[in-house]
């Protein structure tokens, strides 16, 4: 509440107010660990002392980027590295349980939609996932859009010697070495995936998935640091949008004047999405004639980045 009456007093800049709500939902996330870990112990230890969990709450997307807003999903995966015995069960237990209290639907609402699908192998895979197997995973398996979704990976909650391990994992995937010409297709045939999973039939424009919004922004920067991390290590560090534009520009990746037209863009666009979710609405969508600069700017460096 007291986030809401500091943004609507404007007191909160957008990366202020997305800083403050990232570090409220990694503080509930492990909150929630604390609580659950006793409770998933096998019955015949519940009278024993309680070990230490080996567990991390991986954050991505909005969360992962503290980027996030006041309706966002949180998009996790939950790792361990546990040599106890029942270590697969009990972790998935604990992660099945949080996802549970953080997202069940009570008089009150919900505190978090929570989408688990980013984990290896998706729905298909396990709920709790090793750090050795992850790390294989990401290394010798992952599509090339779960790289794209690593560069907005952090550790969030749990274990700090756990979270350590995934960003270790997290630098050797950035570093890998790529093929320029198929990392460009990858980035482009996710880019257009994407458009044609949310189709917009409106007469309004769509700030998150229409051409020149933010999802163009994102897939900009990931598709800059997948390309030049190796070269710019500046780039690894998971430091947002806005940022990451500005140490591209530096490193005179992209012009220093679109890097700010777009940063700029990306804040009017998060601002008004925050407006309207506040509102009540499902989707983000202004009239056409409203952000033509900023769209344009967006389009620019797309063009720019990643031409046709």
């Amino acid at each position: 509440f007291q986030l809401l009456a500091q943004d609507l007093g404007g007191v909160l800049s957008v990366e202020k107010l997305a800083d403050q709500l990232s570090a409220l939902a990694d503080m509930m996330l492990n909150e929630t660990i604390t609580r659950v870990w006793p409770m998933v112990q096998p019955k015949d230890q519940r009278n024993q002392p309680v070990p230490p969990y080996r567990f991390a709450v991986i954050a991505y997307g909005r969360l992962g980027g503290k980027e996030l807003g006041y309706a966002s999903d949180l998009d996790l995966v939950f790792l361990y590295d546990d040599e106890r015995e029942d270590a697969a069960e009990v972790y998935a237990k604990l992660g099945r349980r949080m996802a549970s209290w953080l997202s069940t639907m009570t008089s009150s609402g919900r505190l978090y939609e929570i989408d688990l699908r980013l984990r290896p192998d998706g729905d298909a895979g396990v709920l709790a996932v090793s750090v050795d197997a992850f790390k294989q995973y990401q290394l010798t398996h992952a599509w090339p859009w779960e790289h794209q979704a690593i560069t907005r990976a952090r550790f969030a909650a749990g274990d700090p010697a756990v979270g350590e391990r995934f960003e270790t994992i997290r630098r050797d995937v950035l570093l890998l070495k790529r093929d320029p010409a198929t990392l460009y297709k990858n980035v482009k045939d996710m880019r257009n995936k994407i458009a044609a999973g949310h189709p917009n039939r409106s007469e309004l424009f769509d700030l998150k998935h229409d051409r020149g919004g933010m999802v163009d922004i994102e897939f900009i920067t990931q598709y800059l640091v997948l390309s030049h991390a190796r070269e710019y290590p500046v780039l690894l560090e998971n430091l947002g949008n806005i940022t990451l534009l500005k140490l591209a520009s530096e490193a005179k990746l992209i012009p220093a004047e679109l890097a700010r037209e777009v940063s700029d863009a990306y804040r009017v666009f998060r601002k008004a999405q925050h407006s309207l979710r506040l509102q009540g609405a499902e989707v983000a969508r202004v009239p056409q004639d409203e952000f033509i600069v900023e769209r344009d700017a967006v389009i620019a460096l797309w063009n720019t980045v990643l031409p046709d």
